[in-house]
């Protein structure tokens, strides 16, 4: 924790460093039990309405970091942080049913000013899928296997049936299968793949028969072979599927491995070369042969299911339940206790529950997490009853979902926020973040803050009105900056060596927000000379006058209307392009009206605090910049009296004239003429066609 101060305060002092101007009355930290008791709260009421469960289940396990990783915390099948390798591994686990507002985090997408590349992202992320459930047979028993699938019309072309390694009745049959020693050890095998690696459509198909069980196809009672396949993931849909090989691909190339019957049920393609994928009309399908369209087949078919009670319609959602234990120290305590035929949480005024002080901190490679060893702190008697609290604690994600919210009313110990400011201030006007939080982050908060509003404690569903991707400031040799990789610029030698202004400037200048740009120290040292000169430009007081000056007149309007414009739309780098135009107009007069100086330095001040306060108090001002009114502009003064026309020949640019603004068709052509007079002698012009203040095109044979 000591180690946590020193960072804050050092974070702290940059900022302010920088010039950054935070209200540091609404600082907050998610670390802190004055913080954390409300993400406990927060937990507590998803746990009473059964949003937070403790379920046995398959999760990323890390054996290097000793703790469980959510979908989100892996990168290419290892561990976001370090690189270590993932596995997948059943343990007890808490979690947040995130798919039980599937529907709700679609909806909404469409009412944010989000980037649409992002809300398809969350919508792809989120995954609905409309179809039916359809139940298989267990042959020789009263068990039923149960499959979601999109294709319900494709039922006739089913001809065997794969089931996640870990489906329980591997192991509840396992008496009649009489190869499960070979299940059990490709089981083992596939826990050591990644999810990513198990679900990857490029690798080979791998898998085992299930010898001494079928199942029975329910729409024409043929017994099928069963498989077990690491591509099939327990934690997704049912941790079954139906395959049907002429119009998967993924099924088509199993069954060529396994030698297993192709049935074409779609008419089209060639089955012997590929599945076929596309539309056609109905074959070998019984009471659907004949059917041209494919919604028509399967509204048919889900009639059939569901008049015969061996299916219904179903939407499916590829949202898996948010994993929210850690097996690690370093987290929010979950407020529950485990006796031992329930689990309870802790009543509001037992809360914060602090984490206890230990000798060792380390996780442990077994999975047990390292608040096992505070044996005084997990067990606990309750109305003569044991209990014993949980170990596991809350991921970083469990306080990042909310803390926007604390912003609002920090220090509040009564509620989370006052519901008065809430109803002022939510929801974030504007929210800045990076695009990889879209499928972690900006989705975790997006439903706690729709959970929140569903229990009336927050006035708006979401949390975010309006969300920019700032791209990254990438070391010089256009890495991602890490001390491993030795490019890392430390913002104090930085200001040190050429102050905190060239420091804000140029990364506002280095382009567009939104990308992501390679740090250059020739660049910093460019920015560093502008400012000189702007200063220089400024501070030269026997330049400034209460007199006008018409030639600055037209861009100094320019210049506040397309930096105000500018800063509206987070264009900073244009923004300040423009006014590095007017300081090269300026430098050619003998005289700046002192209005137009003033506004320029109003107009640098958001991207330039220091200077332009320095070079404000030169001017005989004694309160800051930030409380003045902002600079206006005339919008007839912006409009040009002279442009550059391109003139065409045949449609192709030949030149350029300078004309008056919607000059006369007669002055056109004569300039015109003028400017094309060699490429027109002795041609024949056979049309002029003038497009005033756009275009001049000239038609010869």
């Amino acid at each position: 924790m000591v180690l946590l101060g020193r960072n804050i305060e050092t974070f702290k002092r940059q900022l302010n460093m920088l010039g950054f101007s935070y209200d540091w009355s609404k600082e907050i930290s998610t670390s802190d039990p004055n913080y954390y008791k409300w993400t406990q709260w927060i937990f507590k009421q998803l746990f009473e309405d059964d949003l937070a469960k403790y379920v046995d289940m398959p999760v990323n396990w890390c054996e290097e970091l000793g703790t469980v990783l959510s979908n989100d915390e892996i990168i290419n099948g290892k561990s976001e942080r370090g690189g270590y390798p993932v596995i997948r591994k059943n343990l007890k686990q808490w979690v947040i049913d995130i798919p039980k507002y599937a529907e709700k985090l679609l909806n909404n997408l469409d009412k944010l000013d989000w980037p649409e590349s992002t809300k398809e992202i969350q919508r792809n992320w989120i995954g609905k899928s409309i179809g039916a459930n359809v139940d298989f047979k267990l042959a020789g028993t009263d068990e039923k296997i149960t499959v979601f699938t999109t294709r319900p019309d494709t039922l006739f072309g089913v001809t065997f049936m794969v089931l996640s390694p870990e489906h329980p009745i591997i192991e509840k049959y396992a008496s009649k299968i009489t190869n499960i020693n070979a299940l059990r050890k490709y089981r083992e095998q596939a826990a050591l793949k990644s999810e990513l690696e198990r679900t990857d459509l490029s690798k080979e198909k791998t898998g085992v028969k299930v010898e001494g069980l079928e199942i029975i196809n329910p729409i024409n009672e043929k017994p099928l072979p069963i498989y077990i396949a690491d591509y099939v993931m327990m934690n997704y849909g049912t941790g079954a599927i139906m395959a049907v090989p002429a119009h998967d691909q993924r099924d088509y190339d199993f069954a060529k491995k396994f030698n297993i019957p192709i049935i074409q049920v779609i008419n089209g393609g060639d089955i012997s070369k590929e599945a076929y994928t596309g539309d056609g009309e109905m074959i070998n399908s019984g009471f659907l042969n004949g059917i041209k369209t494919k919604k028509e087949a399967i509204e048919k078919m889900v009639e059939l299911l569901e008049s015969t009670k061996i299916g219904k319609s179903s939407i499916n959602y590829r949202l898996r339940d948010w994993i929210f234990a850690r097996q690690r120290y370093w987290g929010e305590p979950v407020p529950v206790l485990h006796f031992d035929d329930h689990i309870e949480a802790l009543p509001d005024d037992e809360l914060p529950l602090i984490l206890p002080e230990l000798d060792n901190y380390s996780p442990s490679k077994k999975g047990e997490a390292p608040l096992e060893r505070a044996t005084t702190w997990v067990n606990v008697e309750r109305n003569g009853k044991k209990a014993k609290r949980e170990t596991s604690t809350m991921p970083g994600s469990a306080g990042s979902s909310w803390y926007f919210l604390r912003y609002i009313d920090p220090n509040n110990d009564k509620a989370f926020a006052d519901k008065k400011l809430l109803e002022h201030w939510m929801p974030v006007d504007l929210y800045l973040g990076g695009v990889e939080h879209a499928t972690g982050h900006l989705l975790y908060s997006r439903m706690w803050t729709n959970y929140l509003f569903d229990k009336g404690f927050v006035p708006t569903a979401e949390p975010f009105k309006k969300l920019v991707h700032q791209g990254m400031i990438l070391g010089s040799n256009g890495e991602k900056m890490s001390k491993s990789r030795g490019n890392v610029i430390n913002p104090d030698d930085i200001v040190k060596t050429y102050g905190a202004d060239s420091l804000r400037v140029y990364e506002m200048f280095m382009g567009p927000l939104e990308d992501s740009k390679p740090w250059s120290d020739s660049g910093i040292e460019g920015t560093r000379r502008f400012l000189d000169r702007f200063y220089r430009l400024f501070s030269d007081i026997s330049r400034i006058s209460d007199k006008p000056n018409s030639n600055l007149e037209k861009v100094y309007h320019k210049t506040v209307k397309k930096v105000t414009n500018d800063y509206e739309k987070l264009s900073f780098n244009t923004a300040i392009s423009q006014i590095m135009i007017f300081v090269n107009s300026a430098y050619k007069e003998t005289l700046i009206p002192r209005e137009y100086a003033e506004g320029i330095i109003k107009l640098f001040n958001p991207i330039a605090p220091h200077i332009t306060e320095e070079l404000w108090s030169m001017y005989g001002h004694d309160k800051t910049i930030a409380y003045e009114a902002w600079p206006t502009f005339d919008d007839e003064k912006t409009i040009d009296s002279e442009i550059e026309l391109p003139v065409q020949i045949n449609g192709k640019v030949k030149g350029a004239i300078k004309i008056p603004l919607d000059c006369d068709e007669e002055k056109a052509r004569e300039l015109a003429h003028k400017e094309l007079c060699d490429l027109l002698d002795g041609k024949n012009i056979v049309k002029e066609i003038y497009v005033k203040n756009k275009i001049y095109n000239i038609v010869i044979k």
